[in-house]
């Protein structure tokens, strides 16, 4: 958490507002009674929880308050100065690619379990078009969090693809759409424009998304109870990349979205997208784990199965190599240095 002070106090925070409001209680009671009411109207408009004895009639009509986890605020808020410090600076310059991929290795090797590999059936008889339901789902997170995490591990397991709109600290774009659309700065954050629901809280969505697109499956054994395990070991060995926005990323986004084949659980796929979210760059993510029926999407594009795999479809870039991707990102979406 952090308080900006300027004409106006603005608060950012990645778990629930009501932990960061007591924390700004004794520096201006108006302000805490006026923002205590606002998030309290707005949030039943966007709360969901969707238990797994639910029909698919009743998601429509549930609404109820969601659960926060307090310290999970305070580690995150403690965490996020700290690893900064330690982030390796500049992320454009050349990097020590032997440690790059040995911290992101333990980080795959943390969350060994999940994120890995799809629950789709091959023998299924779906067509790879098919997979995704008619609009995109759209995910508002940032790599480093450990929430935001939990929910590209659960769409790596449904082979959905999404639109994803990062929103890393001192974003100048897309928190304020979360801000608008669901009345504070938490992540991560849904919306589902097939069924029009919009909501805050990892767990819910996890299970949301499972019960509305799952068929039946159920979450891998321990996805949700995790986070609060190692769902932090990939933040840490990281040192926080993939958190913060860029001084030089550009203001303006591309006038096409990027696509990106990946899955949330390898280590150089993990690397691209910090570099994404640290550019702000809003990109089409297509999952690839294991097993997915996307594997034929992929292998058209590329020629391999291999992630991951960048289009650019502003330039008409595709490129493969992680290396590669990092060194054109930089270069294509960074202004020049004052």
């Amino acid at each position: 958490m952090s308080l900006t002070f300027s004409q106006t106090l603005v608060l950012y925070s990645s778990d629930p507002p009501h932990t960061c409001l007591n924390s700004i209680r004794k520096l201006s009671p108006t302000f805490y009674r006026n923002v205590s009411n606002s998030v309290s109207r707005r949030s039943k408009r966007f709360q969901f929880h969707a238990n797994s004895t639910d029909s698919d009639d009743e998601l429509g009509t549930r609404q109820v308050a969601a659960v926060s986890n307090p310290s999970s605020t305070s580690l995150l808020s403690f965490l996020c100065p700290l690893l900064k410090l330690f982030s390796g600076g500049d992320p454009s310059q050349e990097r020590n690619f032997t440690l790059e991929v040995a911290t992101s290795s333990l980080s795959t090797l943390a969350r060994f379990p999940w994120g890995s590999r799809s629950l789709s059936n091959n023998s299924d008889s779906q067509e790879v078009t098919t997979l995704d339901p008619p609009l995109r789902l759209q995910l508002f997170e940032f790599e480093a969090c450990p929430f935001c995490r939990r929910v590209r591990e659960a769409m790596t397991e449904l082979d959905l693809s999404a639109e994803v709109y990062p929103c890393p600290k001192g974003s100048i774009r897309h928190r304020e759409l979360v801000n608008r659309s669901g009345g504070k700065e938490q992540f991560p954050f849904l919306i589902d424009p097939n069924t029009g629901f919009s909501m805050y809280e990892s767990g819910e969505i996890v299970r949301y998304l499972f019960q509305q697109y799952g068929k039946g499956r159920k979450p891998s054994p321990g996805l949700l109870e995790s986070t609060l395990l190692t769902g932090w070991m990939p933040t840490i060995f990281r040192a926080g990349r993939g958190m913060t926005l860029w001084e030089r990323a550009t203001v303006e986004p591309p006038p096409e979205k990027l696509e990106l084949y990946s899955y949330e659980n390898n280590p150089y796929a993990r690397i691209v997208r910090e570099a994404l979210c640290e550019l702000e760059l809003p990109y089409i993510l297509q999952n690839v784990g294991e097993g997915s029926l996307r594997l034929k999407l992929l292998v058209d594009a590329s020629g391999s199965k291999e992630v991951p795999y960048l289009i650019d479809p502003n330039t008409g870039t595709h490129v493969g190599d992680y290396k590669k991707i990092l060194s054109y990102l930089f270069q294509t979406y960074s202004v020049a240095a004052v």
